[in-house]
């Protein structure tokens, strides 16, 4: 099967869990990874228990003191190079993440060079960690501020962009000089997996960063974050289950950085620009990504002067894009 993954993406896309620099199996057996278009498996990857992630947060505490200990310039080095490898991969990743999230050929592709920006921004702002001196209130003495890492750190990251989510999470982290534990979706491991392993190629140390999908997240997730040696969450996900994070991390107090979803209104208003207007909210509403774009708009509040011939127009736009989604898959179709 994983074979068959390589034919249709050129990509071989590791298909274990990442612990400690190792690739293994997991101990909750395999997870299928279901290509969307068709309804059926294109790889299985392996399955990870509670009991294996403990054993990537305790490799990822084993590497912390080295890489938090490494010059910041060559932190970003890492990541640099893994900017310049996925630049060089990115239509193979492209097509991985098509088979995987069902994603649009020229969507993915852009997600893919969206993805590989936040490694090449923290490779930048690596050397960039500010602290602050100042005079105290009284005067005799000096306050000094200096930032450092804050530790093992768990990210949770979501279906919808399996890469672009990865790398937004990996790359502060690790410019930071943290070692993570990267639980990505159920439905969309293979991206978060590729790209851990370019990583590695890129001459990330072992136990840096560390992967583990499973079918399990909430046993999982609960089980890293008892762990003492956690030290951070950073989750994007649905607001419900964004609740559940927040009270597990309580426990310990863990620092967490929630991503969740809400609402986005369109406002228009009689003197509005129609046909400038109709193109801005067709782009923001939920007609890319299969409506999956937690950053989308998903209200549109119209004047009343205007409501029927805003909307007839808008329709009219609408239908159009049938004939787009068709193009599209016919690409999907011929990868």
């Amino acid at each position: 099967m994983t074979s068959n993954l390589e034919a249709m993406t050129g990509l071989d896309a590791p298909t274990r869990l990442l612990i400690g620099g190792q690739w293994g199996t997991g101990r909750a057996g395999l997870l299928p990874v279901i290509d969307p278009a068709t309804e059926e498996p294109v790889a299985e990857v392996a399955n990870a228990s509670a009991e294996d992630a403990l054993e990537a947060v305790a490799a990822a505490s084993a590497a912390l003191p080295k890489w938090a200990a490494t010059a910041p310039r060559e932190r970003g080095e890492c990541l640099r190079r893994g900017y310049q490898l996925m630049t060089e991969r990115a239509e193979a990743l492209a097509r991985l993440m098509v088979v995987e999230n069902g994603k649009a050929l020229r969507d993915a592709r852009g997600e893919i060079a969206y993805a590989a920006e936040f490694f090449r921004w923290y490779a930048e702002e690596a050397v960039r960690n500010e602290g602050s001196l100042m005079t105290a209130p009284s005067g005799t003495n000096r306050i000094m501020v200096s930032r450092q890492p804050v530790g093992v750190s768990v990210l949770v990251t979501p279906w919808n962009f399996p890469a672009a989510m990865a790398t937004r999470k990996i790359g502060p982290a690790l410019a930071a000089g943290c070692t993570v534990v990267l639980k990505p979706a159920k439905e969309t491991p293979l991206s978060a997996m590729a790209i851990a392993s370019l990583l590695r190629e890129a001459g990330l140390p072992d136990g840096v960063v560390n992967v583990v999908p499973t079918t399990a997240p909430g046993p999982v997730v609960s089980a890293m974050l008892g762990d003492p040696r956690v030290r951070k969450l950073s989750f994007t996900g649905s607001t419900e289950v964004g609740k559940l994070v927040m009270r597990a991390a309580s426990d310990r107090i863990v620092p967490v950085s929630l991503e969740l979803g809400g609402k986005s209104p369109s406002i228009v208003f009689p003197d509005a620009n129609e046909d400038w207007v109709i193109d801005g909210i067709i782009a923001a509403m939920r007609f890319t990504r299969q409506s999956q774009s937690c950053t989308a708009g998903s209200r549109l509040f119209l004047h009343r002067d205007i409501f029927d011939k805003f909307l007839d127009a808008l329709g009219q736009k609408v239908r159009a894009l049938k004939d787009a989604a068709a193009r599209s898959r016919s690409i999907v179709h011929a990868l």
